[in-house]
């Protein structure tokens, strides 16, 4: 174990901001800390850098306790939403700055900020200041500037959400191929989902000051344990037990034998397939062209589903449909709100 954080619990006045999370982080790892504002993944953050004090819990990098530890003594790497660049500073001088103050020989500053500039594609800005460039050009020098100090662990908050959406999928892929080439173990804040998914090794999931549910992408969106974390892990549709075995009795082998009577399944849009059948328990209420795919909205005896198909569709409005599903596309999951199953 790398990093580890164990039973942290953080409270503001009445509101319980995290409730004895536990959390771990592997070396050379990317990890996410996903969820909706206020389900604590900030503060968590926050509470690793030193930036903010536990109510209780410990937080150790490899085996050394760092609770009463300082930010600066900590020795790590720190990116927010907003760039914090110095403005009064050259690229070059910002990039440097955690080094200088280190006491790090000014030739090797140089030189160790010029490999910095190359790795971020942006060596001809090395003698501009930061208003002279574009906000993802900003964040790509921040980045530069945390790395810079060769630090134990690397924490992005919410790193790219202030980007346009062009910039912040261009910066995606290139915060993880230098994450990769690398190795820093690295923690990242998102509400993103697709962010997630793209960016991470692991996924930890937080609604309400606790952890959902933890795992690679594929296990989150798959293989999902609530109906919280299959609803935020992209578009999904939840169906009652009740209407499984009516409409799809085939899926029902599947569904685990537990003493969870709360259990619903879980469908993703792509994984339902449409035929046209005069007969059909579906009627086809809304088509939705998006380029690579099509999605189409059919109501059913469970309610609206949602179904994604590649491409453009010969189903028209109103038609009648037969509704297929694989028994292994279906995940049985918990019906969560709010972190709580519902009785």
């Amino acid at each position: 174990m790398y990093l580890n954080v164990e039973n942290l619990t953080k409270t503001f006045g009445d509101f319980t901001a995290l409730n004895n999370v536990s959390i771990s982080v592997e070396s050379h790892e990317f990890v996410c800390l996903l969820g909706p504002s206020g389900c604590g993944k900030t503060t968590m953050l926050r509470i690793i850098a030193g930036l903010a004090e536990a109510d209780q819990g410990t937080v150790s990098l490899k085996g050394e306790n760092l609770i009463g530890l300082s930010a600066r003594k900590r020795g790590f790497g720190i990116v927010f939403q907003s760039y914090s660049l110095f403005p009064n500073m050259t690229i070059s001088e910002n990039i440097g700055y955690g080094l200088k103050i280190r006491g790090v020989a000014k030739a090797d500053i140089n030189k160790r900020t010029k490999e910095l500039l190359e790795l971020i594609k942006l060596p001809q800005v090395a003698n501009h200041y930061p208003g002279y460039l574009s906000g993802g050009q900003q964040q790509r020098v921040a980045l530069a500037r945390a790395i810079a100090v060769d630090p134990r662990l690397l924490l992005l908050d919410e790193p790219l959400s202030a980007l346009d959406a062009k910039v912040r999928a261009e910066l995606r892929i290139e915060i993880r191929n230098l994450q990769r080439s690398l190795g820093i173990p690295t923690v990242m804040v998102t509400h993103d989902q697709e962010e997630a998914l793209m960016l991470a090794d692991r996924i930890i999931c937080m609604n309400h000051g606790i952890v959902e549910q933890c795992g690679t992408p594929e296990d989150l969106y798959l293989r999902p344990e609530t109906s919280f974390v299959a609803d935020f892990m992209g578009v999904s549709n939840l169906i009652k037990t009740q209407y499984i075995r009516d409409m799809f009795p085939n899926l029902m082998e599947h569904r685990p034998s537990s003493e969870d009577s709360d259990l619903i399944a879980c469908i993703r849009p792509e994984q339902i397939h449409l035929f046209s059948d005069p007969s059909g328990i579906g009627t086809i209420r809304d088509i939705a062209f998006l380029g690579n795919i099509s999605r189409i909205q059919v109501d059913s005896p469970a309610g609206d589903l949602t179904i994604e198909t590649h491409g453009h569709v010969e189903f028209v409005t109103g038609q009648k449909v037969k509704l297929d599903i694989h028994p292994d596309n279906c995940a049985w999951v918990k019906n969560t709100q709010g972190g709580r199953i519902i009785s």
